[in-house]
């Protein structure tokens, strides 16, 4: 099992940028994969990005070329660059952790609030 915590949320005006972070501990060397999710109120839940140990990375249509997605393989700590922040990007944001069977290796956190208001 894998323990996880996420930080780095707060308060930014539209246009700004924010840095989420996930720390991984635990049986960080099961992890092939991780990734960021995020729920804004009343919407389902949604991919934002993920990457694996290899490098790869995925975005979902609404973030691409405003937000990066970047791994310390040693360490198992992934961070998600947020930039053009955009008030539909409010949302809580979770980092989750995959196995080489695309399986979560974690609980649900309680993720990290982000919002982007005036």
């Amino acid at each position: 099992q894998v323990q996880l915590v996420e930080s780095g949320g707060g308060l930014v005006q539209p246009g700004g940028s924010l840095r989420l972070s996930c720390a991984a501990t635990g049986s960080i060397s099961k992890i092939t994969r991780m990734e960021w999710y995020r729920q804004a109120p009343g919407k389902q839940r949604e991919l934002v990005a993920d990457i694996s140990t290899s490098g790869s990375t995925n975005y979902a249509n609404s973030v691409k070329g405003r937000f990066t997605i970047s791994m310390d393989n040693a360490k198992k700590l992934v961070s998600l660059q947020m930039n053009s922040l955009k008030p539909e990007d409010t949302a809580v944001y979770y980092c989750n952790a995959l196995d080489r069977f695309h399986l979560l290796l974690n609980s649900w956190g309680q993720g990290t609030q982000v919002t982007v208001s005036i």
